[in-house]
């Protein structure tokens, strides 16, 4: 194939022209491309040149002064934050000049900007809330719909329905005695009981058994009991 001089001179001016719009197309992202790096370099230089604070402290209520526990400590500066512990405590990594958030259910959220004129790398606070809730004024609430049906309700009251009497009396010291006198012993009296036998004859060992007549004791207490009219028959 023939090519003039010609159409070979157009063809080489062409390639000339796009190689050089290729060449400044890579410089042009070359630079752009440095300058994000150096950028992103500079901002982390900058981060990095600020002094790390651990700050601790206690998230407090304004009136009483007393902890509120699991309040949310926020790092708007950071975008990262925590939740104080049952105590009120916290403690996270700040930097100087940064804004922390303090949010806790029923208290108005509260703002902290963190000191830069600080000299040691350990910072404590106690940070106050204030409670954020509305007084109203007092309402009583009557289960009557007028004074009529109060004054009816009123007249027609009893103090003492029967069956609280009757509760009464039957958890009275007699009747609880009288019923406990009927129950037949479970396996602990049965065994206490069967203990004491034991010694008691342990006791008279040897001798002649104990007559409980001749026992002041006794003979008190049953003369006691029949002044009473314990003894007579039911």
């Amino acid at each position: 194939m023939n090519c003039s001089p010609f159409i070979l001179t157009e063809i080489a001016y062409h390639c000339t022209i796009k190689l050089q719009k290729v060449k400044y197309l890579i410089i042009i992202l070359s630079t752009f491309i440095a300058n994000c790096f150096s950028a992103q370099s500079f901002v982390e230089l900058k981060k990095d040149d600020k002094k790390i604070i651990q700050l601790s402290g206690v998230v407090v209520s304004e009136n009483a002064l007393e902890q509120l526990p699991f309040s949310t400590v926020y790092d708007i500066s950071n975008k990262h934050g925590i939740i104080s512990d049952y105590y009120g405590y916290f403690s996270l990594v700040v930097y100087p000049g940064d804004t922390l958030l303090f949010k806790y259910f029923g208290y108005k959220t509260s703002s902290y900007v963190v000191p830069d004129t600080l000299k040691d790398n350990r910072y404590s606070i106690i940070h106050m809330l204030e409670h954020d809730t509305l007084q109203l004024p007092e309402i009583t609430v009557y289960p009557w719909p007028s004074r009529e049906n109060f004054a009816k309700e009123f007249v027609e009251m009893q103090p003492y329905s029967d069956a609280f009497r009757r509760a009464k009396e039957q958890l009275s010291g007699d009747n609880l005695a009288f019923v406990a006198a009927k129950l037949d012993n479970d396996a602990s009296l049965s065994y206490g009981s069967a203990q004491n036998q034991y010694y008691t004859k342990l006791y008279t060992n040897g001798q002649m058994p104990v007559l409980n007549l001749l026992n002041p004791y006794a003979l008190s207490k049953f003369i006691e009991d029949w002044k009473k009219g314990k003894l007579k028959r039911q």
